[in-house]
């Protein structure tokens, strides 16, 4: 199989989350969608141009994170499961995952490319709307996780590899620390193995974004 991601990328980290927790070999192709060479090449392979992006050994194409974690914890085994057998819990963790796709991941991401954006292409209405969703979503973060461990419960899941790369972002776009319940929770996914890998494997690659940005 091989995985067409960027480290940066918030939802592609989501995905390397749930390889890292399943133990599934992968090979990696990283992908740079910020230049306009790298977007139209990628647009080849996956016309939507989105990431992460799976493509088996026999060319079935599996795209957008949540399915892949889907996929990956139909087809193995191994690790950590990510979408409990048990339909209650299943449903509470895809509840979960789009709440913080939907919720957090997205408004983030308007945040911070509207920030790579000339002053005046920037859209401080629709940051002004992004913000006003995160501080509807951490009053309400901070209630549930202060009576749980993880997104659904005791046990990890799809839904905390689809919190851990936005909230880590959120430290510093649109900080959080107020909220003590949701800041331990952020604190234990960075404590997580996978995710831990993920932020390692990323460190060189916003070294030479942060010198590019100056």
């Amino acid at each position: 199989m091989k995985l067409y991601f960027h480290p940066l990328s918030t939802y592609s980290q989501k995905a390397l989350i749930a390889f890292y927790e399943k133990g599934v070999e992968f090979t990696p192709e990283i992908v740079n969608v910020m230049t306009p060479e790298g977007a139209a090449e990628y647009r080849k392979i996956y016309p939507l141009g989105k990431l992460p992006f799976l493509k088996r050994s026999d060319g079935w194409a599996i795209p957008e994170s949540t399915i892949i974690i889907e996929y990956l914890d139909t087809n193995f085994d191994s690790g950590t499961r990510l979408i409990p057998a048990d339909k209650e819990l299943a449903r509470r963790a895809r509840f979960f995952d789009r709440q913080f796709d939907f919720y957090v991941n997205n408004p983030l991401q308007v945040i911070f490319f509207d920030g790579l954006k000339p002053e005046a292409e920037r859209n401080p209405k629709a940051v002004a709307q992004a913000k006003a969703t995160l501080d509807t979503m951490y009053p309400y973060l901070d209630g549930h996780f202060a009576k749980n461990t993880w997104a659904i419960g005791d046990d990890f899941s799809l839904a905390d590899c689809a919190a851990a790369p936005p909230l880590a972002y959120l430290r510093r776009s649109h900080p959080f620390h107020a909220f003590k319940n949701l800041t331990a929770y952020a604190d234990r996914l960075t404590a997580r193995p996978s995710f831990a890998r993920a932020l390692r494997e990323a460190e060189p690659h916003l070294a030479a974004f942060a010198a590019g940005a100056r």
